[in-house]
């Protein structure tokens, strides 16, 4: 018996979807972005037809929303866009509360700090720049500074207020750690052979796990400097996710999302989760799954894909 079951998915955007984000203090409440420029507030109702319902459609860019990033409240959102801007949104309204303008290229990753005081975003103008919620840019870190020397496509904040760090990943094939006390590079992992598309650090903040175009997916340590463990995955990495409340590592590869139990010695496959039909709008090509979220509570996991729908799995154990 498979670990998951398929729930049909809601409809909404009318492009790739790209980023999707939920919240513990909000478990009802979805955010999606996608390439038709827009961001979509979903209520989560269960409903055995549609599990969400939009509610709201945050429109304001004028080019893809790549990445979307909730802040600890929910009351307010982030989107980076091609547009080469950041906006903060009000949740409550529906409208642009802040621009942040700074960024030369398109911006392709943004989160909020767990405080929500700090903001970090990364371009492929090849910067990570750090801003504060007033839209004010503090610290632009570039190759001179240890940084990357090609696009910036997935940047994170740690959990751990006391010694807070973040995490970024590159088209350079490297991923960095960086110190936030002194804003400075606190370690560089090496270990892809192609452009990595994603980076995320582990509820503990003792790990973090990274993918990209070589079909790897590495597993560090933040003390170690190769990768404790690699899974060969044959096709590009676009997503990874640790699940909030098991030692789970899921990936999104190509079509399929695949589910390691990290505690496991083995490292064992928990699931492959399949689409079971799909429709790519006439476009001709491969459908792949771009984005990842979990529920805090862990037992459903949400995906954005290329047929521009949102597919939700259910843990069934």
């Amino acid at each position: 018996m498979n670990e998951f079951q398929t729930i049909p998915p809601p409809l909404g955007h009318s492009g790739w979807v790209t980023s999707i984000v939920t919240s513990p203090s909000e478990p009802n409440i979805l955010l999606s972005a996608s390439r038709d420029k827009s961001i979509i507030v979903w209520e989560i109702t269960r409903d055995e037809i549609n599990f969400g319902v939009p509610r709201k459609s945050l429109v304001g860019h004028n080019h893809i929303v790549q990445d979307v990033a909730l802040s600890s409240d929910a009351q307010f959102a982030l989107s980076a866009s091609w547009d080469h801007t950041i906006r903060l949104w009000d949740l409550n309204t529906g409208r642009t509360t802040r621009r942040f303008v700074g960024h030369e290229k398109d911006v392709l990753s943004v989160a909020f700090s767990p405080d929500n005081r700090q903001i970090v975003s990364g371009s492929r103008d090849k910067t990570i720049k750090l801003w504060n919620t007033l839209g004010s840019c503090k610290f632009t870190l570039t190759e001179d500074d240890g940084g990357h020397s090609d696009w910036v496509s997935s940047v994170c904040f740690s959990q751990d207020p006391v010694k807070p760090f973040m995490a970024s990943c590159s088209w350079d094939k490297t991923v960095k750690i960086w110190d936030l006390t002194k804003v400075k590079l606190r370690a560089e992992f090496n270990g892809h052979n192609g452009y990595v598309n994603t980076v995320v650090i582990s509820p503990d903040g003792a790990r973090c796990v990274s993918g990209g175009k070589d079909g790897l997916v590495n597993l560090w340590d933040m003390n170690e400097t190769k990768p404790f463990h690699s899974f060969k995955t044959g096709k590009e990495v676009h997503s990874l996710v640790f699940s909030p409340t098991r030692f789970w590592v899921c990936a999104a590869i190509g079509d399929v999302i695949k589910i390691w139990d990290i505690e496991d010695e083995q490292k064992k496959l928990i699931d492959t989760l399949t689409p079971q039909s799909y429709d790519l709008n006439n476009q001709g090509g491969e459908l792949n799954c771009l984005c990842l979220a979990w529920s805090d509570d862990g037992t459903t996991l949400y995906a954005g894909y290329s047929d521009y729908l949102i597919r939700v799995w259910q843990v069934c154990l």
